[in-house]
């Protein structure tokens, strides 16, 4: 049509209040332009830093990313997933046992593993996680090389492969260095401040302990006000790493030392190759791993009294 008609039919639509509608367009494409973003908990800090620059990236590309609930204790809502509501599927809180990706992957549904993974067996599935195992090894030796022997973990659920691969990552860095992690030295807890600060007490009343590496932030942050409250100052007679770098991190009240993950990079990066997905049925599955680095702050130290 010419342009002064163009002009005219838009203005019509503007005085009208039209909306074009989303449910007939997908009736003739097929495609609902909407992803579905199954997250935890978002009182926990985490997940509004990771999921920021997934919805960002998701509206650049011309989705409407739409929140899914999983509180953690059964398997998040899923008809929404399967009765053609969604292109694709991000899911951030998967469990090693959960069954949910598998049903997905079944269904031929589009879908991304993003922080966590779910493995079985040797198959490629679309994931983008951290560096786990190197982010751990890289605090066991930046402890070690300060002196410390007394170290303990507080880490994440064991169906987490988040607090798996960490717990793995440290311990075995650990024995490369001639150092045993002992089983009273470990704590496996949800990923929350409230209990990474219960862990760090029962820690604290079992064996001496002079450095403490947490699976995440949170953890570490709840391990902090433990340290606080028992009157031990950080790092002068306990040293404190997490690992994630989320915002809250840096703050000067806070001032943890931790493994930094581009939260921002990883959700981009998660969201690219899930659109690739979502248009390309064929586009083959990549786990895609995100470099992780030391981001060194105050409340690690040298070892005293041993």
């Amino acid at each position: 049509m010419s342009e002064a008609t163009r002009r005219r039919v838009k203005e019509a639509a503007r005085e009208l209040g039209y909306v074009p509608q989303q449910s007939g367009r997908s009736l003739s494409t097929r495609r609902s332009r909407r992803i579905g973003i199954v997250v935890g908990e978002l009182s926990n800090p985490f997940y509004p830093a990771l999921l920021d620059p997934m919805v960002r990236e998701l509206e650049a590309q011309g989705y409407l990313p739409v929140l899914i609930h999983d509180d953690g204790l059964e398997e998040p809502t899923t008809e929404p997933i399967f009765d053609g509501s969604f292109d694709a599927v991000l899911l951030t809180t998967t469990l090693l046992g959960s069954s949910l990706p598998g049903e997905i992957e079944r269904r031929g549904i589009p879908y991304v593993m993003v922080n966590r993974e779910f493995v079985v067996d040797r198959r490629a599935r679309s994931t983008a996680v951290p560096d786990n195992a190197t982010g751990a090894s890289l605090v066991a030796d930046l402890l070690v090389d300060l002196g410390h022997r007394a170290v303990a973990m507080v880490t994440g659920p064991a169906e987490t492969s988040t607090g798996t691969e960490r717990l793995d990552g440290f311990r075995d860095a650990l024995a490369r260095r001639g150092i045993a992690l002992h089983p009273e030295a470990v704590e496996r807890v949800p990923f929350s401040m409230a209990d990474g600060a219960a862990a760090t007490a029962r820690l604290l009343d079992r064996r001496p302990v002079k450095a403490i590496f947490c699976a995440n932030d949170v953890l570490a942050i709840g391990a902090l006000e433990t340290l606080a409250r028992r009157g031990l100052a950080v790092p002068g007679d306990v040293s404190v790493v997490g690992f994630d770098d989320i915002p809250m991190a840096s703050l000067s009240a806070i001032d943890l030392s931790t493994v930094a993950v581009d939260l921002d990079r990883l959700g981009r990066r998660a969201v690219r190759h899930l659109a690739d997905r979502a248009r390309d049925p064929e586009v083959v599955p990549t786990r895609v791993v995100e470099p992780v680095e030391l981001r060194l702050r105050g409340t690690h130290g040298p070892a005293r009294d041993y």
